[in-house]
């Protein structure tokens, strides 16, 4: 089996799990935490019509969830960009 690099199998097992499963899970913590908070009656509205509010640390930790997935698709494109365009050689 010398012909497997299990080392840098490992790491390729685990990025793509934190990359393709981790990244869509952290972003939809972020929306369950946007959707928690108090429920609000429209005025004049039907049981089903209500409104609802999202809490403070809702709001926070969403906007943590969201700058972690933005930071990750900002870090994605950066690699991209330096993968075709390497530095200049001297």
């Amino acid at each position: 089996m010398s012909w497997i690099n299990l080392s840098a199998l490992w790491k390729i097992v685990v990025f793509g799990l934190l990359a393709g499963a981790g990244l869509p899970a952290i972003f939809a913590m972020g929306l369950y935490s946007l959707s928690r908070g108090p429920r609000v009656q429209t005025a004049g509205g039907s049981d089903s019509d209500g409104l609802v509010g999202g809490s403070v640390v809702g709001m926070a930790v969403s906007a943590l969830c969201f700058l972690v997935v933005l930071a990750a698709i900002g870090w994605g494109i950066y690699e991209v960009y330096k993968i075709g365009h390497p530095a200049p050689a001297k």
